[in-house]
């Protein structure tokens, strides 16, 4: 990702969209996650041509009231930490630069690869969560 497209989905994260933690499954922990909803379907096109993301049609229950609305999900770790790292020095919103800057630092400390936690590391994990929350 160039610098100049690094700003600019920066600057539709900071409006539209969301840097979190999220559960796939019932069962599993917390994982970063980056979200973007609009009515604009060709922004969201070409954002997922740069991020590699999912997008999804939301259900329109008064389509004679609301345009069709869409959301751009970004999942895959790789894909998450790829996309925080281009987009964090132009990241203006001051809780989404906090979130960003806690998952590239953090994250990898505290989650174990394969899903598996001694008591120390759960503590540890639980505590990244709780804190990630207040920012």
């Amino acid at each position: 990702m160039e610098n100049w497209e690094a700003a600019y989905v920066a600057g539709i994260i900071d409006g539209e969209g969301s840097i979190h933690l999220t559960r796939m499954h019932n069962s599993e922990f917390r994982r970063p996650y980056i979200s973007v909803a609009s009515t604009d379907k060709e922004l969201l096109i070409y954002i997922q041509s740069l991020t590699d993301g999912l997008i999804t049609n939301k259900k329109n229950y008064k389509p004679h009231k609301h345009k069709n609305s869409f959301t751009l999900s970004i999942k895959k770790k790789e894909n998450v930490f790829n996309i925080l790292r281009c987009i964090l020095p132009y990241l203006r919103v001051e809780q989404k630069k906090k979130r960003a800057q806690w998952i590239l630092n953090n994250y990898n400390q505290v989650t174990s690869r394969n899903g598996k936690y001694a008591p120390e590391l759960l503590k540890e994990k639980l505590l990244f969560e709780e804190i990630f929350f207040k920012l």
